[in-house]
């Protein structure tokens, strides 16, 4: 089983305040971490909680997985960036990405038009702009006018992409710094691979459930399952790395409306194959199989058990 150089967590944590992470971050470069994630939901904003990090562990790593492009303009979402930069010297990767429309359009408003477009045009204003340089330029779904950075960064960030398909996925590799994916199994990497080329950072967040509870992690499992893999473009997705026949009945119990049969028809093995669950050992074991299938950066998602979730954190360490 391969050692990989990378080892990522996910903050902040379930259940726990964003200041009563400082603790747990100070220790996370000795215990074998080497990056901190954040995504952006309904929960922290993307960029806060690497605001400290930066402070708390100026060793770590920092990224965004993933802001979405919409929900900020782009001067905005370059400021923001730079900011983290500019705390984090060379440690820090914007990911940005679509999300979803209901993110979108259903908590913010904004129009969910021309996702791939939109991510397109944001990465190609960025990469002159965190440079320091004047914007002006008419893209395809927006427009700017003279816009520069009052602080660039001295370091600019690199730029990620969010991509679950082969045309986002493609533009990754043609254009930005690397690929971050979510919500696949390790046997699919190579179907990821396989459109990125060998030689791409690849990303990917891993749901991990470190308890021996079958039940409870599978039935935690199902849950989110069902949250996620009914948005269209995660259904697109799977639909293309072959689950389509085992998701189909889920997918039409939720189009009816009935959510506890689409949770009672996901098959346990699709449960199995997304969701990392048993001992500390074997979940470190099942996210090394992601790298040896050509995963980079593996960033673990710690799933609530019941136990304290930072104590979950440093028993899924890597072994050193």
């Amino acid at each position: 089983m391969a050692r990989t150089a990378r080892w990522g967590i996910t903050l902040p944590l379930t259940g726990v305040p964003l200041g009563a992470h400082r603790d747990l971050v100070r220790e996370l470069p000795d215990l074998g971490y080497t990056d901190v994630w954040t995504a952006e939901t309904a929960g922290t904003d993307a960029f806060t909680p690497l605001a400290l990090v930066s402070q708390w562990a100026p060793a770590l790593a920092l990224g965004t997985a993933i802001t979405p492009v919409y929900t900020r303009g782009p001067a905005l979402l370059a400021m923001s960036a730079a900011t983290i930069a500019e705390l984090a010297s060379g440690r820090f990767t914007l990911g940005i990405g679509t999300s979803s429309p209901v993110i979108v359009e259903g908590w913010n408003g904004v129009p969910f038009t021309e996702p791939y477009r939109r991510t397109r045009d944001t990465l190609r204003f960025l990469r002159p702009a965190l440079a320091g340089e004047k914007v002006t330029a008419d893209y395809d779904t927006f427009s700017v006018s003279r816009f520069r950075l009052e602080r660039p960064p001295e370091v600019p960030p690199r730029v990620m992409l969010a991509a679950l398909r082969p045309g986002m996925l493609r533009l990754a590799a043609r254009e930005a710094d690397g690929a971050i994916t979510n919500w696949l199994a390790a046997a699919d990497v190579p179907t990821v691979r396989a459109e990125t080329g060998p030689d791409l950072e690849l990303v990917a967040r891993i749901f991990v459930c470190p308890t021996t509870d079958t039940a409870a992690a599978r039935g935690l499992g199902r849950l989110l399952i069902s949250s996620y893999l009914t948005v269209p473009a995660y259904a697109e997705f799977h639909r293309w790395l072959g689950r389509g026949d085992a998701l189909e009945p889920m997918w039409r119990a939720w189009a009816a409306g009935d959510r506890a049969a689409a949770n009672a028809a996901i098959p346990d093995h699709v449960v199995d194959e997304l969701v990392v669950h048993g001992s500390p050992e074997s979940c470190r074991e099942q996210v090394r199989s992601y790298v040896d299938a050509g995963l980079t950066t593996p960033v673990l998602a710690v799933l609530p058990t019941g136990a304290d979730p930072a104590e979950g954190v440093r028993t899924l360490a890597p072994e050193r």
